[in-house]
C-alpha cells in the first residue's frame, strides 16, 4: 500500500526535524512519500529542503502566498502518487505513530476513509484549553446540524485522516479555511468510513494559527457545502412546503367559513386540504429522488404521510401541554411543540413514507488489535 503523507506547514520550523523522524519510524516498513506544502515565512522551507537532501522521498512544495491549510492539502493531494493519501498537521499535535493504525483500519475494514477521532472511546485530548474545546464543540455541532455526511463520524473537525485515492480522484475539491475532511466527506465517493481513536497532543513548539479569520472561513465553507448533497437541502424544502401549507389551510378555512360552513367543519376540511397539498409538494419537491411513479405506491405514501402528520399534531399538543403545566409560557411552549413535531415529522417521513433506496455509507470504529466494531448505517452515498 504505497502511502503519500500530506503535511501542510506554516511557520513550523522548530517541529520539522522531529516530525520527519517520527513519521519515518512509524512508516519504516511501508513504502511512502512525504509531501510538504509550505506557506511559511520563518525558514520552514529551508528546514524541509535540508531534509529532502537526506530523504529523497521528502518533497517540498513552497507557495509564496499564504492560501490556507485546506488549499495546501488539496495541492498535496494533487501531487501525491500513493494509492492511500494521509493528511496530518505538522505541529505534532497529530501523533505520527497513529498513521500505521489508520492504514491498518483501512485494510481490515475495507473502508474508504479512516478518520483519527478524539471523540470515540480511547480518544481524547492531552491538553486543550476550555475556549478551544468549546470552539471545537460548537464547530462540530454546526457541521452535524447542517451537513448529513458530517454525521458519518463523531469527529468531523479532525484534520488527521487517510483516504483511498479513488474516493477523490476526479472530484473537484473546493475547500475554504482549514477543514478539508468535511469537503471529502461531502463530495467524496464513499461506501464506508472508519474511525480510529487517538489523543490530541499538546503543542511543543510554534503557535496556533486558528483565529477569527479561520472561523469565518469555516462558516462560509459550511454554507457552500450545504448546496452539494441533496439531503442537506431537504429539510429546508420541507419547511418551505410546510409554510405554504399554512397559507393553504388559512385560505380554505376563510373561504369555507365565509360561505356559511361551521368553523369546526371548515377547519377539518382546511386541514385535510393542507395535508394533501403538503404531501403532493413533498412528493414532487422534497423527496422527489425517492418516489415511485406508480399510483399504488403514491397512495401508500399518502396514507403513511397522513399517519405521520396526525401523530406529529398529537406530539405538538402534548409538548404544549407538558411545558405549559411546567409554568413555561404557552406561546413559547407552542413554538417548542411545533419545532419538535416538525423534526419528528421530517425524520419519520424520510425513513418511512419516502424510505431510502440507495446504498448507505457504513461507519466502523476500529481499535488496533481488536475486531472492527460498531458498524452502523449512515447517510447514503452520491
Amino acid at each position: 500500500m504505497p502511502v503519500s503523507v500530506i503535511l501542510p506547514t506554516y511557520n513550523e520550523r522548530a517541529n520539522i526535524g522531529r516530525l520527519i523522524d517520527r513519521v519515518e519510524r512509524a512508516l519504516a516498513r511501508t513504502p511512502h512519500e512525504l509531501i510538504f506544502v509550505d506557506d511559511s515565512i520563518d525558514g520552514t522551507d529551508a528546514e524541509i529542503a535540508r531534509a529532502a537532501r537526506r530523504w529523497p522521498h521528502v518533497i517540498l512544495v513552497h507557495r509564496d502566498a499564504r492560501a490556507g491549510l485546506a488549499t495546501a492539502v488539496v495541492e498535496g493531494l494533487r501531487r501525491a502518487r500513493g494509492t492511500v493519501l494521509c493528511v496530518l498537521d505538522a505541529d505534532l499535535q497529530h501523533p505520527p505513530e497513529v498513521i500505521p493504525v489508520l492504514l491498518e483500519a483501512l485494510e481490515r475494514t475495507d473502508a474508504d476513509v479512516a478518520v483519527a477521532s478524539r471523540n470515540v472511546a480511547g480518544g481524547g485530548y492531552e491538553a486543550f484549553t476550555a475556549p478551544r474545546r468549546l470552539a471545537s464543540r460548537i464547530a462540530t455541532l454546526l457541521a452535524r446540524a447542517v451537513l448529513t455526511r458530517a454525521r458519518l463520524v463523531s469527529d468531523p473537525m479532525s484534520g488527521f485522516f487517510a483516504v483511498r485515492r479513488e474516493v477523490i480522484e476526479g472530484v473537484a475539491l473546493r475547500p475554504a479555511g482549514y477543514k478539508i475532511l468535511l469537503e471529502i466527506l461531502v463530495r467524496g465517493r464513499l461506501r464506508r468510513v472508519v474511525e480510529v481513536p487517538y489523543r490530541f497532543q499538546a503543542r511543543r513548539a510554534g503557535a496556533s494559527k486558528l483565529g477569527l479569520r479561520q472561523q469565518w472561513e469555516y462558516l462560509c465553507h459550511l454554507m457552500r457545502l450545504v448546496t452539494v448533497h441533496p439531503d442537506d437541502l431537504r429539510f429546508l424544502r420541507f419547511c418551505l412546503v410546510g409554510a405554504s401549507g399554512v397559507l393553504v389551510n388559512m385560505g380554505v378555512l376563510w373561504t369555507l367559513a365565509a360561505r356559511g360552513l361551521h368553523y369546526v367543519l371548515a377547519g377539518a376540511c382546511a386541514a385535510a386540504v393542507a395535508t394533501t397539498w403538503n404531501f403532493l409538494l413533498n412528493d414532487a419537491f422534497t423527496w422527489r429522488d425517492r418516489r415511485s411513479p406508480s399510483l399504488a405506491a403514491k397512495a401508500a405514501r399518502y396514507v403513511r404521510y397522513c399517519i405521520v402528520t396526525g401523530t406529529s399534531a398529537g406530539m405538538q399538543i402534548g409538548v404544549l401541554f407538558l411545558l405549559t403545566t411546567a409554568a413555561i409560557p404557552y406561546l413559547l411552549s407552542n413554538i417548542a411543540g411545533i419545532g419538535a413535531a416538525a423534526v419528528w415529522n421530517f425524520r419519520t417521513n424520510g425513513t418511512w413514507t419516502w424510505p431510502r433506496s440507495r446504498p448507505v455509507v457504513m461507519r466502523t470504529v476500529y481499535r488496533h488489535g481488536h475486531t472492527p466494531a460498531a458498524i452502523a448505517p449512515g447517510p447514503s452515498a452520491h
